[in-house]
């Protein structure tokens, strides 16, 4: 195993949440990665590891939302791995460049939150999303640019997020990660 896979074993089981919930999460993540070597591929059709990313301004009181289209709720950055992946920040990273059309974007190496949802993704089949979240950092000024993956792309107060949003407990990880 390497890339996306080999990291996510590593990098989960190295990690150590003070959230006993998230603990748990990191564990069923875990027997996801250890049962199924394509556990990091969209292939995988009992559910996938993704990766989505905070993405907060320079100051660390915005957070970067995008109004997905398939979902229809605002949500973070991020999405599946790719074949050339070599970690999961690093999928995160890509992510959140090719969404915001953001460079100078910085990752933080250790996840900040785990979340495991039902979606029906590009399989076209209901399935899971096995999501590892990561912390990530514009540079001084940026300025994002709506990609095609989105309908609407804007900075959101940490302290008001979108009405209908899911992304609180998310929120609160990044807040004390500021």
């Amino acid at each position: 195993m390497s890339g996306p896979h080999a990291d996510a074993l590593r990098v989960l089981g190295d990690w150590r949440p003070a959230d006993p919930q998230q603990d748990a999460l990191r564990h069923a993540f875990l027997t996801l990665l250890d049962a199924r070597a394509d556990a990091c591929l969209r292939a995988c059709e009992p559910g996938h590891v993704t990766a989505s990313a905070v993405l907060l301004d320079a100051a660390g009181e915005n957070v970067l939302l995008t109004l997905h289209p398939r979902v229809g709720m605002w949500l973070q950055l991020g999405g599946h791995c790719e074949p050339a992946d070599t970690s999961l920040a690093g999928a995160a990273l890509r992510e959140a460049t090719e969404e915001s059309g953001v460079d100078g974007l910085v990752v933080e190496p250790e996840p900040v939150h785990l979340d495991v949802h039902p979606i029906t993704c590009s399989l076209g089949k209901p399935t899971r999303h096995f999501d590892v979240r990561f912390i990530v950092r514009a540079p001084e000024g940026a300025e994002p640019a709506r990609s095609d993956e989105s309908l609407d792309l804007r900075w959101w107060p940490l302290d008001a997020l979108p009405e209908g949003s899911d992304i609180g407990p998310l929120m609160a990880a990044a807040r004390a990660r500021r």
